[in-house]
């Protein structure tokens, strides 16, 4: 048994029902994109109230009450409309990049889905999280290649996001499904002022069948605190 949020699918499927209808707005066509997409279903269940259920019985109860859930659906559409104004209005700088299938450019056939990595920068001093910074991941190579173009290496620091970073390096391929491998990686950052951070890190992957093209928080590997300190 699963956990699941039933207003993802509603929120899901309303965003899918009026994206595919096309919208018209003041300046024209508004983009029906799936970064759009993906933007505006972020926006609508950051706003809305979940609803866990734990099995098909939870499903079947949800259902029970029509006029709840009709209202539910409008509030919802109207949630969606608001979304896709505003980011329709002010679109990323990087949006023309983001629009299309980001995992259509992954490899075919087996691949070592490495797990994104995650973790927080802080001053060793006060313990404040460093902000107007960057962190980038390498390898021996050089930047590791990221799989979607919303995880940019290096990984610029803000202040909303208190010190925290993260990287889903893109898929490696494999020679068959069941390869061990590890990966080695180093975390560094050069925050003006303060010396130079460089902090490696060694992570275990085996291949599997095809690219793993969802994001999940539970697949992450976090990282222990990294500090910083001033020269």
């Amino acid at each position: 048994m699963e956990i699941h949020n039933l207003m993802e699918d509603l929120v899901v499927e309303t965003v899918d029902e009026l994206f595919d209808a096309g919208a018209k707005g003041s300046s024209g066509e508004w983009c029906v994109c799936r970064q759009c997409r993906m933007d505006v279903a972020c926006f609508v269940l950051n706003r809305v109230k979940p609803e866990y259920v734990l099995s098909s019985r939870g499903v079947a109860y949800s259902e029970t009450d029509y006029g709840e859930k009709l209202q539910r659906g409008a509030d919802v559409a109207c949630l969606v409309k608001e979304g896709w104004a505003q980011i329709n209005a002010a679109p990323r700088p990087n949006h023309a990049r983001l629009s299309g299938d980001e995992c259509q450019d992954v490899p075919s056939g087996p691949v070592f889905n490495v797990r994104p990595i995650m973790g927080r920068l802080f001053n060793g001093a006060t313990f404040e999280p460093i902000v107007d910074a960057r962190v980038s991941l390498l390898d021996e190579s050089g930047l590791v290649k990221m799989m979607d173009s919303n995880w940019t290496n290096p990984y610029p620091l803000a202040k909303n996001t208190s010190g925290t970073f993260t990287f889903w390096p893109f898929p490696i391929p494999s020679r068959e499904v069941g390869e061990r491998r590890l990966f080695a990686f180093t975390i560094s950052a050069r925050p003006d002022g303060f010396e130079e951070l460089s902090h490696y890190v060694e992570l275990e992957a085996v291949s599997e069948a095809a690219a793993v093209c969802q994001f999940s928080l539970q697949a992450v590997h976090r990282l222990q605190d990294l500090y910083v300190f001033a020269k």
